[in-house]
Order: C-alpha cells, then structure tokens, then sequence
C-alpha cells in the first residue's frame, strides 16, 4: 500500500525534480537521500523495504574520504541506484 495525499504527491513530486536536475549524479543523489529521508521522518511516504535498501547501498556509494573527488564509481553507482529509487517511488 502507497502513501496517499498532497504530502505524499509532493515528496514524490520534489524527488522527481532533483533526479532530474543538471548536475553531477553523486550531488544529485545525495539531494534525493536528503529529501526522501525527510519524507520518511515526517511521515509522507511509507518507507518500503525496497527504498530502504537502495538507501542503503546508495549510502555506500556516497561515502567519500575527506577531499577525496566526486566521481568515478560512486557516480555510476548513483546513477544506478537513483533509476532503482525512482521504479520504487510509487510504491512509497
């Protein structure tokens, strides 16, 4: 069963939004993370098993030492984990 109503639209709405953004995958990601977890936190989308997990090994993905670069295979991971993110979405 998928969260319903304007809060759960938006949270889905506004996560569709960064995904989409111009920018460099593993800000992107990070943006996503940020704002589905707020989402999960105030209630607007039930957390799934499925989004927890990519959450999961997206967190992996966006580990970085300190000033290590961007990129790489954290950013094609992202990129991976944020498709499986968005064919989950709905289901949040």
């Amino acid at each position: 069963m998928s969260s319903s109503g304007p809060a759960a639209e938006e949270a889905r709405a506004e996560v569709r939004e960064i995904m989409a953004r111009k920018g460099h995958a593993v800000e992107i990601a990070r943006g996503v993370r940020d704002r589905l977890q707020r989402a999960f936190g105030d209630g607007a989308l039930l957390e799934t098993d499925e989004l927890r997990a990519a959450l999961a090994d997206l967190d992996v993905a966006l580990e970085q030492e300190e000033g290590q670069k961007l990129g790489g295979k954290s950013a094609e991971a992202s990129r991976f984990i944020l498709r499986a993110i968005d064919r989950q979405l709905q289901r949040a």
